[in-house]
């Protein structure tokens, strides 16, 4: 009873994960997982995926709890898809400076500059941003949905570097905002030349949220989504991965038969989920994401469109 109240107090990570796992089942709760987490929050996961492959999981659940292992605006995009049930994020800390960068009071004033422009939002965004959007997409279909649009100009947000991959992708004209991912934004061309070097048997695979110099690079850019596909299907057999160090361990335990190389940083707030706080969140509820009705009714038109959109195109 001791470690049920307080789960912190346990260290050993097996019977960490064999709490968490009766818990789940207690509450019949679903553990949705991102890529980037710690290798043993894999062990938990009902389903581990990319922001569009967790955003489908959430529409199809019936179960009462859905407990995310990612970032806020994920787990808003979980409650958005299932008003009626209890969606919970382990910690307050895991949020992301990319979403934090769109504000709906700026997202307003550019929206009032073009008024013939549809916006399109990055997943990574907040509900109230999606709330004040046409589509959303993610870094998987971002090019694809740009262009289904009537539109000829489109606001893009938050990423302006994947804005500018959109770009050179699509006819119409891209209203870039100046936001970004500190993890990908800050990661090094010199570094990755170096590895190059040192490495020239190895393919690249780079998210598209990382800067140009480093895409140019790169001999395939995609969401994270897509990576373990297209390590499972080149001939290569090593690979040098750019993006958040995490989606390297996922790749090893998906393609082990394959050599991935770290040419990463870690997103502070992804890592902020541990099993510790997995297991107090089942316990205590915390922290339960709740959010105005207003705000979930127009951004589920938003994120439906994107998953109808996914619907067709598979």
């Amino acid at each position: 009873m001791e470690s049920m109240m307080y789960p912190s107090l346990i260290y050993d990570t097996d019977k960490l994960i064999e709490l968490v796992l009766e818990l789940k089942k207690q509450r019949n709760a679903v553990i949705l997982t991102h890529n980037y987490q710690s290798p043993e929050m894999y062990k938990i996961a009902d389903y581990i995926g990319d922001s569009l492959g967790l955003s489908i999981k959430a529409s199809e659940t019936d179960a009462d709890v859905i407990l995310f292992c990612g970032v806020k605006f994920m787990a808003e995009t979980a409650k958005i898809l299932n008003p009626g049930k209890t969606v919970l994020l382990p910690t307050l800390n895991a949020g992301c400076s990319l979403a934090d960068m769109a504000t709906a009071a700026k997202l307003k004033e550019v929206k009032e500059m073009y008024p013939d422009a549809a916006v399109v939002s990055y997943v990574n965004t907040n509900a109230d941003i999606k709330a004040m959007s046409d589509i959303c997409c993610t870094s998987a279909n971002a090019v694809e949905i740009v262009n289904s649009l009537p539109n000829k100009r489109v606001i893009f947000l938050p990423d302006k570097n994947l804005g500018r991959y959109v770009q050179r992708h699509t006819n119409k004209e891209i209203i870039l905002w100046d936001g970004y991912c500190f993890v990908h934004d800050k990661l090094n061309a010199d570094v990755l030349m170096d590895f190059k070097q040192r490495y020239p048997d190895a393919k690249v695979i780079a998210h598209p949220e990382c800067k140009e110099e480093l895409l140019k690079m790169a001999d395939h850019v995609c969401g994270t989504g897509g990576m373990s596909k297209f390590a499972k299907l080149d001939g290569s057999k090593n690979f040098i991965v750019v993006t958040e160090c995490g989606m390297t361990e996922k790749l090893k335990q998906d393609v082990p038969e394959k050599n991935f190389m770290s040419f990463c940083n870690v997103c502070p707030y992804m890592k902020s989920v541990t099993l510790p706080l997995v297991a107090r969140s089942l316990i205590q509820n915390t922290y339960e994401i709740t959010l105005p009705q207003n705000i979930m009714v127009n951004a589920r038109k938003s994120i439906d469109r994107m998953l109808e959109f996914s619907k067709n195109a598979a």
